[in-house]
């Protein structure tokens, strides 16, 4: 029996195949992405809001009705596999959520992150806002004497500081405490703050000595 047929046919399979990965190529190239479902998977984790069928269906130029089949296989796949994320249509559009077992340790994650203890650093930075303010950033940096871009974002995602505007003159960011900041000393104002003055210089002799650092004098 010769060959030759055997040979015939496995050319043809091998255009087919070379055929298939070429298509497959252009596809990801239009796409974007190396599928479907790594698409839908990108865009809806930048996502902020959930994303409707319609909108996951333009932006990756595919059919509502197949970015529809996609994104309830992706749902099942993540169910079956057990993952930590889930995604759920909700609101009319679609978005992951952490799953409902493992909801224990994301509660331990917050509940230590906000108990853990302030540095010193974030502790003496603290203090000069609160009996500063509102206080500038480089005026916070020339009573510490280092750099406090760091600490004070530390300080302000445990909602301990916030903006209270900009300084006039300068145009510089001003900070203050929040109500939180009162909420966790146990006092009702910034009147209650004890009473430091026996242990600093005169106010208007410490303001004339910040003033010259900040004007590098």
């Amino acid at each position: 029996m010769s060959d030759k047929p055997m040979e015939a046919e496995a050319e043809v399979l091998e255009e087919s195949l070379e055929a298939s990965a070429e298509v497959a190529e252009e596809e990801s190239d239009e796409l974007g992405a190396p599928s479907l479902a790594a698409a839908l998977e990108a865009l809806l984790i930048v996502a902020v809001e959930p994303l409707s069928a319609v909108s996951l269906a333009e932006a990756t130029r595919h059919p509502v009705e197949v970015v529809e089949g996609e994104l309830r296989r992706l749902a099942e796949d993540y169910t079956q596999a057990e993952r930590g994320f889930a995604l759920r249509e909700v609101a009319g559009g679609w978005r992951y959520y952490t799953r409902d077992t493992c909801s224990g340790v994301i509660e331990r994650f917050v509940i230590d992150g906000q108990q853990a203890r302030l540095t010193q650093a974030a502790l003496e930075t603290l203090a000069v806002v609160a009996y500063r303010q509102p206080v500038s950033r480089a005026r916070i940096s020339a009573v510490r004497g280092v750099n406090v871009d760091g600490v004070l974002r530390t300080l302000q995602s445990r909602g301990l500081v916030e903006e209270a505007g900009t300084d006039p003159s300068s145009q510089a960011i001003l900070y203050r405490t929040t109500p939180y900041f009162l909420e966790r000393l146990g006092i009702a104002s910034l009147e209650d703050l004890p009473d430091l003055s026996e242990y600093l210089p005169d106010l208007a002799e410490l303001d004339a000595v910040l003033d010259s650092v900040h004007a590098g004098e």
